[in-house]
């Protein structure tokens, strides 16, 4: 497991043709053992309700997993879009509130936002700590200043400002949450060994009828491999090509990270 792990974080393509191999080797393995116990008096219908019923489960499964990946994958780029909002909010906000240390806080939160673009892109082997980190020494020196402005005067504007950059910090401690928690490795195990089971008693059922079919089954297994596949890409955060894909950046949109909806630069576009 911990080599199939490994292999999708260097690479989802060499995670599939992996899986795809094992799978073929499952298969062939279970032919073979069939065609050594074929028999002419032997029951084939009952082998065959077993394998049905082993493809139906893991047709079952392999749909209720990909839903959570998918409900999962949802959850982080609403997690994204609400972040982007609370920290245009807190910037409008700063500016509102003038004086020099509004226009700090201003001036700060447009570096974090880089920081939490970073964040949000970086890759499976990117230094997570060293952003975290540099997220947290932000988000201490911007609290400084609503401290310090506090000191000079309390009106709606200024608690409506810091009412905001609380949510905003919450909200990039959720996203720290939801970018480092994948799929629960006894899930993904549970899919594999099912898998392997499945296309095991399928080459033996093949194998008992002496009929290999290998070019509609290299079929079926293409497809539960490209589902597989899907579900980790989705479900992993820091993983495969679904996260990475970006608009091109317009004319009209320097101001905004298309692809998060962050305020870079203080101009709409």
């Amino acid at each position: 497991m911990s080599l199939l792990a490994e292999i999708a974080r260097q690479s989802l393509l060499a995670f599939a043709a992996v899986l795809f191999v094992l799978q073929i080797a499952a298969r062939e393995a279970g032919y073979v053992i069939g065609r050594r116990q074929a028999r002419p008096e032997a029951p084939l219908e009952g082998v065959g309700v077993v394998v049905t019923s082993m493809l139906g489960l893991l047709a079952f499964v392999l749909g209720l997993t990909l839903a959570y990946a998918n409900t999962r994958f949802q959850e982080r780029r609403l997690g994204t879009l609400s972040e982007a909002q609370s920290i245009g909010t807190s910037w409008l906000r700063a500016q509102a509130v003038g004086q020099h240390q509004g226009q700090e806080i201003a001036r700060l939160l447009e570096d974090y936002t880089r920081v939490r673009i970073e964040f949000i892109r970086l890759p499976a082997d990117g230094d997570a700590a060293g952003v975290e980190r540099r997220t947290g020494a932000l988000q201490s020196r911007i609290w400084e200043q609503v401290v310090d402005l506090a000191r000079d005067r309390k009106d709606p504007v200024l608690a409506s400002l810091a009412a905001s950059l609380n949510e905003t910090f919450d909200l990039a401690m959720a996203q720290r949450f939801a970018f480092t928690s994948g799929p629960a490795a006894q899930l993904v195990m549970l899919l594999l060994l099912m898998t392997m089971a499945s296309m095991g008693g399928l080459g033996y059922q093949f194998g008992l009828r002496g009929r290999p079919l290998r070019a509609l089954t290299l079929i079926l297994l293409s497809m539960w491999t490209a589902v597989l596949v899907v579900i980790i890409d989705l479900g992993a955060p820091r993983l495969g090509r679904i996260l990475r894909a970006r608009p091109p950046i317009s004319e009209s949109a320097r101001g905004w990270d298309c692809e998060t909806g962050i305020l870079l630069s203080g101009v709409a576009p």
